[in-house]
């Protein structure tokens, strides 16, 4: 469709394969049979699609076609009709058309209702009144027909009528509201109460004042319209508000969703009384556990969270936490995720020891469910809610930390981490919870499963044993998760066989088995059996340090050390320090030992040998500097590090807090409802208008008012250059993951261009959704073509292509003119968002990532490399001539590796290729950096 044509309802996308037909060869289909006939009227409503204007065939159509009492003609005639000029260059109408006029007045008397609706449908998209106004007492008939489907057809063409042509059926709210009061059909009462809205909105208000008692038993299409008549009016003239509140009230109990859900948003518009907030709260509730999409549960939620957000409605809202929470049965993981955030926000010292109870019976749940996908994430949502509760009310900690810390030993490494840190927090924040946290944790250390869990419980019990008792309970839990030492010397032991009285397996009988070529094997049960017990039997820690784990181990010597030091100071008699310091100097010598022979499965790294070494000598003496280092500034730097993260919360909330608080300037006008005019007071947002505008995707509301100044406000891309054939230039719209190209094409030669086609191709992770039409362009015509195009991954892409043309009357091939390339960059759709420690570091494992740096150095070992790198200070390249490419690079590789590991992770770098020119020549490469998340 160009864009010198008028608007067409209709649209039909076939592709032109083979040259079009020619006028006469139409002209003898449509005198032909009904088959040629169909055929021929087909192509004739492609061609007047396409530009082509074909007028010598409007008296054949009317002459050979239109008398065919046949449905399928009638429907292509009701299209033709749609589409064809009806009138002359000077505006006047044809001729012709007197005789389709008639055809109009006897299908508006046929007898087959379907033929009587579908032609009052059509009515609706004329825009000639000449045509209308014989037709108009047909049209009046219409509405005593004996079925609904012509009735409500006919209300739709008066209406459309009156709306354009009010002088064609001046009396039309009078004639559709006595019609409305005799109507017993839902659809019909719909339409024609949709129509007094609009078009005389005083007779709607003088019907429902009538029925207002009744509005209850009618159906949900009418009952959806009178929420929109009452919102309207009381909208326009609040005064009208307790005139209809109480229908309001009465729609909340619908047997409908939809009537229910609008009647609630409605109410809340119109009354900001508790009671009101109270009962539309309830129904939304109640929406979104009867609803089984999920689509609409989020969607009502979000309508709980903006009611949340009005300072005056949250006290309202806080009482209802207990049903909002019945949301929670839901098995979708987004709609539990908007529930538990919304609990939290309306959490107070009035309800915060029933969710907490409540909290606690679902995560106890989701240990006994069948495992699900998405109840890992569950429980760990459940755990990061329960932390934040016992953050905020400190008296409900005592009664969270023994159930979650259940959880510890947990599959799930998530959903333990969580637990951890919430340990840390309260252990270090809470001072008479430590004894509990401690016993608490003593009791699952030797369940935990996890080596990243492991070393964190490690860390709480060497920070926060504080007595002789305790001390003693964590050397015996740690002796107890190492097993028998020395480590190297009984593993030998166990691989040779020289096992003990006690560990032998007894030897079962002999199994025979038979095999696939039929003969008899036999299998030892004490050979079968032997290593599975080694695996089953082997104690966590000990599992851990023969899987090459030694990071555990750097842990381990850091936590000896702090208790030995602390034991130190708390017991006199010499003979116990230099016992208990003597016992964890083996447990260190041991597990070193272990790191350097070949029984692990992978070797000892050699900053886990220096952090070992160094608690060894740091034990053997026992200055008071490395005391106070160990035992009181590791303390202090966490203390550091939560009060910061608890600032960081306040300043969030006090942002949150100002946003909702109104403020009011000294000298600004007081508002009084009874004094404001009426137009003043429609000059408020219409929820409806922005519900319609937020559907068609224009949420921004500059952009609804004024579509143009917007599409200015963007950068236009030029595609083609001023002295092609074609001229084109396109702006982008981009919508979140949607790309829509909106490319204008001008013809600028003096031809007419026939099948114009827009052809697109992208690159990187961009999907063209559909093909554009083609078009036919008249000389130095222009149109719109509308392009979609998905967003598939994070990263940038590139769209190209061309336009093909031919030209009217030319025997040439197409013809084709190339676009220049459209960048899309992946700032255009990515959206800013934040997110926790924990899932940082998960995704930081989880992604993959390497940066390949160049360099050039003179050295060749790896290691005397990195040892030059290190001893270089404030990252500055050490001279132009003998800089390091990438060395600033690498430098804070590793200290991004280690604000986020901690001081004990190093990035895991090696020189790839080395390519040796001499003796004295420089080594080149790269170096891979690839963060080792310990």
């Amino acid at each position: 469709m160009t864009a010198a044509e008028n608007v067409c309802y209709t649209l039909i996308n076939v592709p032109m394969d083979s040259e079009p037909p020619s006028e006469i060869s139409l002209k003898n289909d449509l005198k032909g049979d009904v088959k040629l006939k169909t055929e021929a009227l087909k192509k004739v409503i492609i061609m007047i699609l396409n530009g082509e204007k074909l007028p010598g065939l409007l008296m054949t159509i009317i002459r050979f076609v239109l008398p065919f009492q046949d449905h399928t003609i009638k429907k292509l005639l009701l299209v033709f009709w749609e589409i064809v000029p009806k009138t002359t260059p000077d505006g006047r109408l044809l001729q012709e058309m007197i005789l389709v006029c008639d055809a109009y007045r006897k299908d508006l008397q046929h007898p087959n209702e379907f033929i009587r609706g579908s032609t009052l449908r059509f009515l609706c998209k004329l825009k000639e009144a000449e045509l209308l106004e014989p037709l108009m007492p047909a049209i009046r008939a219409c509405l005593e027909h004996r079925h609904s489907y012509v009735r409500r057809n006919a209300v739709l063409a008066i209406y459309t009528i009156y709306r354009n042509f009010e002088h064609l059926i001046p009396d039309a709210p009078e004639l559709i509201h006595d019609f409305l009061v005799n109507e017993k059909d839902a659809s019909c009462k719909r339409n024609a109460f949709m129509m007094l809205i609009h078009a005389d909105q005083d007779r709607a208000l003088d019907y429902l004042s009538t029925c207002i008692d009744q509005v209850q038993t009618f159906g949900d299409i009418l009952q959806l319209v009178i929420v929109e008549l009452i919102y309207k009016v009381c909208h326009a003239n609040p005064s009208e508000r307790a005139r209809f509140i109480r229908c309001i009230y009465n729609l909340l109990q619908s047997s409908s969703p939809a009537v229910k859900y609008e009647a609630a948003g409605t109410l809340v518009t119109l009354s900001s009384a508790p009671t009101a907030i109270k009962a539309a709260a309830q129904c939304y509730i109640d929406l979104i556990i009867k609803e089984s999409d999920n689509n609409v549960k989020l969607i009502v939620l979000d309508r709980l969270i903006e009611l949340k957000e009005h300072p005056s409605h949250e006290r309202v809202l806080q009482d209802l936490v207990m049903d909002i929470l019945r949301v929670l049965s839901t098995p979708d993981l987004e709609v539990r995720k908007k529930t538990l955030q919304l609990a939290l926000d309306l959490v107070s010292s009035r309800n915060v020891e029933e969710l907490v109870i409540v909290l606690k019976k679902e995560v106890i749940k989701t240990n006994n469910v069948t495992e699900h996908e998405d109840t890992d994430k569950y429980r760990q949502l459940l755990v990061r809610t329960l932390h934040s509760c016992s953050v905020r009310f400190p008296d409900m900690a005592a009664n969270v930390i023994p159930v979650l810390m259940e959880f510890l030993s947990d599959n799930n490494e998530a959903a333990a981490a969580d637990v951890l840190e919430f340990v840390r927090e309260a252990i270090q924040r809470f001072d008479n919870l430590r004894p509990l946290i401690v016993e608490k944790m003593l009791e699952v250390f030797h369940t935990i499963k996890s080596v990243k869990i492991y070393r964190g419980a490690l860390w709480i019990l060497g920070e926060y044993c504080s007595t002789k008792e305790d001390i003693q309970s964590v050397m015996t839990e740690v002796r107890r998760s190492l097993g028998e030492i020395p480590i190297v010397e009984s593993e030998i032991k166990k691989e040779t066989g020289e096992l003990k009285p006690e560990e032998e397996v007894p030897v079962g009988p002999a199994q025979k088995l038979v095999t696939e070529m039929g003969t008899y094997a036999t299998q030892s049960a004490l050979s079968s059996s032997r290593p599975a017990k080694k695996e089953e039997d082997r104690p966590p820690l000990r599992a851990f340090l023969l899987d090459g784990d030694f990071f555990v181990a750097a842990s381990l010597a850091t936590t000896l050390t702090k208790i030995a030091l602390r034991y130190v100071s708390l017991v006199q008699e010499k003979k116990k320090q230099n016992s208990f310091v003597a016992e964890a100097m083996l447990l260190m010598a041991t597990i070193l030992h272990l790191g350097k022979s070949s029984l692990p499965k992978k070797p000892i790294t050699d900053d886990d040998v220096d952090r070992i070494s160094l608690c060894l000598k740091v034990l053997s003496e026992c200055s008071p500097l490395m005391n106070d280092i160990f035992n009181k500034e590791c303390r202090q730097s966490l203390s550091h590090m939560l009060s910061a993260k608890l600032e960081e919360e306040k300043l969030s909330q006090k942002k949150e807090s100002e946003k909702r608080n109104v403020t009011v300037q000294p000298d600004d006008p007081i508002s009084f409802m009874q004094l404001t005019a009426k137009n003043e007071m429609s000059s408020k947002e219409d929820q409806f208008q922005l519900s319609l505008l937020a559907a068609m995707g224009n949420t921004q509301r500059k952009e609804a008012a004024d579509p143009l100044a917007s599409k200015l406000n963007k950068v236009v891309t030029q595609l083609t250059g001023f002295s092609d054939p074609v001229y084109a230039e396109a702006y982008v719209h981009v919508n979140q993951y949607d790309i829509v190209l909106d490319v204008l094409v001008v013809n600028q030669t003096s031809d007419t261009l026939q099948n114009c086609t827009l052809e697109l191709a992208t690159l990187g992770d961009l999907k063209l959704v559909e093909k554009p039409s083609p078009l036919t362009l008249a000389p130095h015509d222009f149109a719109n073509i509308k392009a979609n195009v998905k967003v598939a991954s994070t990263e940038n892409g590139i769209i190209f292509g061309n336009i093909v043309y031919d030209v009217s009357g030319a025997a040439s091939d197409r013809n084709c003119v190339v676009l220049s390339d459209i960048h899309i960059d992946i700032m255009d759709y990515i959206q800013p968002a934040s997110c926790t420690d924990a899932e940082f570091r998960q995704m930081w494992a989880e992604f993959e990532w390497e940066n390949k740096v160049t360099v050039n150095t003179n050295i060749i070992d790896l290691n005397e490399y990195l040892q030059h790198i290190l001893k270089s200070t404030n990252m500055k390249c050490l001279t132009p001539e003998k800089a390091l490419s990438g060395y600033c690079g690498f430098m804070a590789a590793n200290l991004y590796a280690r604000s986020i590991f901690g001081e004990d992770a190093l990035a895991n770098v090696s020189i790839e290729k080395p390519i040796h020119l001499g003796p004295e020549a420089p080594v080149t490469g790269h170096i891979r950096i690839r963060a080792k998340s310990q």
